[in-house]
């Protein structure tokens, strides 16, 4: 029979990594975090009340990438205090982010990944972190917060090119993920899922068109959601390379506004 070692205290798998019925602390604290040697006090929620909040983030494929799109709108609970809060980002010529939810926690994880491509950089081997590798890290640094009982409190869409083909995942708090061809977060999930639905499901789906989709679910958003904006932030991936156009504004029209009354 094989050397086991201590079964009572079992060593990290690598080191300053996790060990088997402790917590990983991330990012970079080398102590591990044993459920047994803590109390209660040490699980209190500290980010269950978010601040500035952003909404829908809506991401779609077509036929040779993805399109993702947000408007730039950060909600101080219902007051629409910051109108510059851009939430697109290229992480790198593979890959596209968009984040809902509270903005601190979404500039916290940005300025981590962006410390992990200027770390990739610096090895210079040639190889870039892909999509599905940035989605499955997203789920273990989300999982891994919502179990200290300390969430970051927002949701991401993940698009790229993944060898050759587009790919499209989301990720909540919880760290709960999946991928689809048309994703929508936020009240977005209700009003512009079927939307997307719709057309992605009749195929052959090109860019302009996958746009001008995004678009459509935008403007009835804006219409529809109390803490949406007008001027948002739109992006596409392809096997050419990432692009985040600057910011625009939807072309809306209030016109039927007269035909509302309220009782």
């Amino acid at each position: 029979m094989a050397f086991m070692g201590d079964m009572m205290n079992p060593a990290p798998f690598w080191q300053n990594g996790p060990a088997p019925g402790a917590f990983y602390n991330f990012p970079g604290n080398s102590s591990n975090f044993s459920l047994s040697n803590h109390s209660a006090q040490d699980f209190k929620a500290h980010s269950a009340t978010p601040i500035t909040t952003t909404t829908t983030v809506i991401g779609v494929k077509f036929d040779k990438g993805c399109v993702i799109a947000a408007d730039t709108l950060g909600s101080y609970g219902s007051l629409a205090r910051f109108r510059d809060c851009p939430r697109v980002m290229k992480v790198n010529d593979l890959i596209l982010l968009g984040s809902g939810g509270d903005y601190a926690d979404y500039q916290y994880l940005k300025d981590i990944i962006e410390q992990k491509i200027i770390d990739e950089q610096c090895i210079g081997d040639g190889l870039l972190l892909k999509p599905r590798s940035l989605h499955c890290w997203l789920t273990r640094v989300l999982y891994n917060k919502r179990c200290k009982m300390d969430p970051l409190w927002s949701n991401y869409v993940v698009a790229g090119m993944q060898d050759g083909e587009p790919f499209l995942g989301a990720v909540d708090k919880l760290g709960t993920a999946y991928e689809d061809a048309a994703i929508a977060t936020g009240l977005g999930a209700y009003m512009a899922t079927p939307l997307l639905r719709e057309a992605v499901d009749k195929g052959n789906l090109d860019e302009e068109g996958a746009k001008a989709l995004v678009l459509k679910c935008l403007e009835v958003l804006y219409y529809r959601d109390a803490r949406s904006f007008q001027r948002y932030q739109l992006g596409v991936v392809s096997a050419a390379g990432v692009s985040v156009q600057p910011v625009a504004e939807i072309k809306h029209d209030w016109t039927l506004a007269h035909m509302i009354h309220m009782k």
